[in-house]
């Protein structure tokens, strides 16, 4: 072969694009697997699905809460078994699911470093951008599925007890069985966005340490501090830069018609926190010295 002819060949070979790598979903799934394969996580959702349960059993063996007995939703129940998901999810936002999030995402990446695995997980290699774009990504799949297995459990025991049947909305109008299934999804859905901006502070906090409970405390600290300026007056200003405050806007989708202020400013205010805490936690992360 003449030289001409080998750098020909050699030319085509530097010029040939290189076969791209198919995108693998392999770590996401090891890491949903890791989440949902621990025990203490079992735990603490069997601790979410008993409020719904409690409610139901409760309600359906002594009399019915008039209007304005207890938190809202609860004097619906008996009319309508939809109503005691409702009901769950509104018992269980300010502190239950909350806890259950901050414990999911301050584990993310701090449980690795506790753990010792974090140094060999970056040799596989895994890049540091996608490892936290898995991390928190496994965050938004746990929350969706604590939002519905506590609205599912409740929604499951309250067709049992009470039925189903027409849903009376907030405006005092019906809707078909369908559709009060359908705006109760929606609530899921809206209170999934909303709890995931927590998990992004959590994220970011699991950067920042190597002790996954002190990242959980400080994500609870957070969401309770929050709730408790929420509620006092003289700092309305501020109110609406809270994490917290546009959790219980769902109200707004159980209307007819749907009202989408609060909820849109609540969209907003998750989609705003999402992008500032999981880019503090990328760029801590990607500067990190991973000694451990």
């Amino acid at each position: 072969m003449s030289a001409v002819d080998a750098t020909a060949m050699d030319a085509v070979a530097v010029a040939a694009p290189r076969p791209r790598r198919r995108l693998s979903t392999r770590f996401f799934r090891s890491e949903l697997m890791l989440i949902f394969g621990r025990r203490r996580n079992w735990a603490g959702m069997a601790v979410l699905a008993a409020v719904p349960v409690l409610i139901a059993v409760v309600i359906k063996l002594r009399s019915a809460p008039r209007a304005g007995d207890g938190p809202v939703f609860f004097s619906s129940i008996t009319h309508n078994g939809l109503f005691v998901g409702l009901a769950a999810l509104t018992v269980e936002l300010p502190l239950f699911l909350p806890i259950a999030v901050a414990a999911i995402s301050g584990d993310s990446i701090a449980g690795e470093a506790n753990l010792g695995t974090l140094r060999y997980l970056l040799a596989v290699p895994v890049h540091r951008t996608r490892l936290v774009a898995v991390k928190y990504a496994a965050v938004v799949v746990f929350t969706a599925a604590a939002t519905l297995l506590v609205a599912g459990v409740g929604v499951g025991l309250g067709l049992l007890f009470f039925g189903g049947g027409p849903l009376t909305t907030l405006s005092g109008t019906e809707l078909p069985f369908a559709e009060g299934v359908w705006r109760l999804v929606l609530v899921c859905g809206y209170i999934t966005a909303c709890l995931s901006a927590l998990g992004a502070i959590g994220l970011f906090a699991s950067t920042l340490t190597e002790q996954p409970l002190g990242a959980t405390i400080a994500v609870l600290v957070i969401a309770v501090a929050s709730q408790i300026c929420d509620a006092i007056p003289q700092l309305a200003s501020i109110a609406p830069y809270l994490p917290t405050h546009y959790w219980l806007g769902f109200g707004d989708l159980l209307r007819d018609p749907i009202a989408g202020t609060a909820v849109g400013h609540g969209l907003l205010s998750a989609l705003g926190y999402v992008a500032v805490f999981c880019t503090a936690a990328w760029a801590r992360f990607a500067t990190r010295d991973v000694s451990c």
